[in-house]
């Protein structure tokens, strides 16, 4: 929240009143909506209930409950999810989600950078800043997302050119950017597949296409930020060169 002797900053862009509450990072813009229908949201001292009525942020005095709203903290999160977890922030059948990993620590609205299934654990980044979230998914500019996944059976070469060149599945054209094998038993093995996009369960519909069934999935890096050794259910925050590297097309605060 901005105090009266807060500086005000240099006027933006117009925008809508829903989309400049979340670009502040103060709630999502489903958030912001309900707020603004429910009357709990002024502009210069006028209560506004439309989610796109327009305003420029720097410029209008936006207040939530009478507390006027300023520019706040940016955060920017790396979490190692678990796998059980759906990566939501409210599930409609009671499971639970990887917010429970933030209990207690007190962050404020953040949101997922893309998703990882239930099934799946490893790097999944959170934030309050939408732009810096959109150029890391981009599917033409964001970073390459890194994954080690075990197999069920032991791939051949042949096999793993072919996830390279991809498949089409449903209407899209599945593959990997590259796919190695890392180590393998006597039944199964691990690889390490790289995606350039990140589709849903893109992984796993790749490989059951090859009647691959997967045993384990990990996402180990995005772009040049790697998993490390963050352990499980724990998060940390990114330095300002970590957050910087992953989206150089935003205009990081």
């Amino acid at each position: 929240m901005a105090s009266a002797n807060t500086p005000r900053p240099t006027p933006g862009a117009r925008h809508g009143l829903a989309r400049t509450l979340s670009k502040l990072g103060v709630c999502s813009r489903t958030e912001a909506a309900a707020w603004i229908s429910a009357g709990r949201v002024s502009v210069d001292g006028r209560v506004v209930r439309s989610a796109e009525f327009p305003v420029v942020s720097g410029l209008h005095r936006i207040a939530v409950d009478g507390a006027e709203i300023g520019p706040g903290l940016r955060r920017y999160l790396a979490l190692n999810k678990p796998r059980g977890l759906v990566t939501t922030a409210k599930d409609e059948h009671g499971r639970d989600t990887v917010y429970r990993c933030f209990d207690g620590a007190g962050l404020g609205w953040i949101a997922p950078v893309g998703r990882l299934d239930k099934a799946s654990e490893g790097l999944l980044l959170f934030t309050n800043d939408p732009e810096w979230a959109a150029s890391i998914t981009d599917p033409e500019t964001g970073p390459d997302k890194t994954y080690h996944v075990q197999v069920d059976r032991i791939p051949d070469a042949a096999l793993l050119e072919h996830l390279s060149a991809g498949v089409a599945a449903e209407g899209e054209h599945l593959r990997a950017k590259s796919a190695r094998m890392l180590r393998h038993g006597e039944k199964n093995a691990w690889l390490e597949i790289v995606l350039e996009e990140g589709r849903n369960r893109q992984i796993r519909r790749l490989l059951a296409e090859f009647d691959i069934g997967v045993l384990r999935l990990i996402r180990i890096a995005i772009g040049g930020l790697a998993l490390g050794e963050l352990p499980k259910g724990k998060w940390r925050n990114l330095s300002a060169e970590e957050a910087a590297a992953l989206a150089p097309a935003s205009s990081l605060p």
